[in-house]
């Protein structure tokens, strides 16, 4: 058990650390390659925050243990609202953009919902995960068109300005570190993913917990850790118009590429508690930041009333959750 407690705080500590050089060495990559600072961040870094999540799925798909991946995908997304968003609005309220409003948030939403429809029959086949990750691509690739028909030049100069001040992209690093900040990252992601789910799978066997809810608990809020530590640095910094979408970002490649992965590499049964309990639970928390975006207000942000409302629901959520397993 103290082993597998060690390898799981230093597979979480090292995925942390690396999945942050993995961001800076492929960001600064692509600066130098010549990328707009726009699909940078969609694209480059939108990937990065979420390869902790991706990484580990895989591996614990790949290794047999389907439940922790599905679990991962799931805990990590409502970590990321209820948490994340959560703690960030109390520190400062949330600025919510209509661009969010119009696309972002209803994309989401219905990402959500289609997770929902291919677990609907209790087991995510390939053919489940096959259009998950098919919606994936059609999202990027919409991404993709949109931002490169918005302005050039002035908006792309002062997203460059924001990725530089937030370090999403470094762009004082030569081009042969970038690569190997990069390389190195993909290297070490991989190895502490393998002992972060080495470690995780330990535990759960000798607490008699259910790898779904040691996806959902453990290894869900390591994985989201890299993104609380952003979004408590961007909140200090006032700079909270980036959290939420980092937040939306990383919710809707957890829901489509994480659980589309682990479901092309082990089709599996589904657990019935995940669709009873814990996928209503993230429609909950997907509907609540939907009303809380939408709803009128004379500043457009969410206030620390509401993030406090989240944190708190998301702490009840995951105490039931180990009362449950515990009991």
């Amino acid at each position: 058990m103290t082993l597998a407690i060690l390898a799981t705080l230093a597979g979480l500590a090292a995925l942390a650390w690396s999945a942050d050089r993995f961001v800076s060495g492929a960001s600064s990559v692509a600066a130098h390659l010549g990328m707009a600072p726009l699909l940078i961040g969609m694209v480059v870094v939108g990937f990065g925050t979420s390869a902790p999540e991706l990484v580990v799925s895989a591996f614990a798909a790949a290794g047999g243990d389907p439940e922790i991946a599905l679990g991962n995908a799931l805990g990590s997304n409502i970590a990321n609202i209820g948490l994340i968003l959560g703690i960030t609005a109390i520190i400062v309220p949330v600025l919510v953009h209509r661009g969010v409003l119009r696309r972002e948030l209803p994309l989401l939403l219905a990402a959500t919902l289609l997770l929902g429809l291919v677990l609907l029959d209790g087991s995510i086949s390939r053919a489940d995960a096959g259009i998950l990750v098919a919606a994936l691509g059609a999202q990027l690739v919409w991404a993709v068109r949109t931002g490169t028909r918005r302005p050039a030049q002035g908006q792309q100069e002062d997203e460059l300005a924001v990725a530089v001040e937030t370090r999403e992209i470094a762009v004082g690093m030569s081009y042969r570190a970038a690569w190997a900040w990069t390389i190195g990252g993909i290297v070490l992601l991989v190895a502490a993913s393998r002992v972060l789910v080495w470690g995780a799978v330990g535990i759960a066997e000798r607490l008699g917990w259910s790898d779904l809810v040691i996806g959902l608990t453990v290894v869900a809020i390591g994985t989201s850790a890299p993104e609380l530590a952003a979004a408590v640095v961007s909140a200090r910094r006032r700079e909270t118009d980036l959290v939420l979408g980092n937040v939306i970002g990383s919710n809707l490649f957890n829901t489509l590429a994480v659980v589309g992965l682990a479901g092309l590499i082990a089709p599996s049964a589904v657990e019935p508690q995940a669709l009873t309990r814990d996928l209503p639970v993230l429609l909950a928390f997907t509907l609540a930041l939907l009303v809380m975006g939408f709803r009128p207000r004379a500043d457009g942000r969410i206030n620390r009333l509401e993030g406090g409302a989240l944190l708190a629901a998301w702490i009840a959520y995951t105490a039931v959750l180990i009362g449950t397993a515990s009991g």
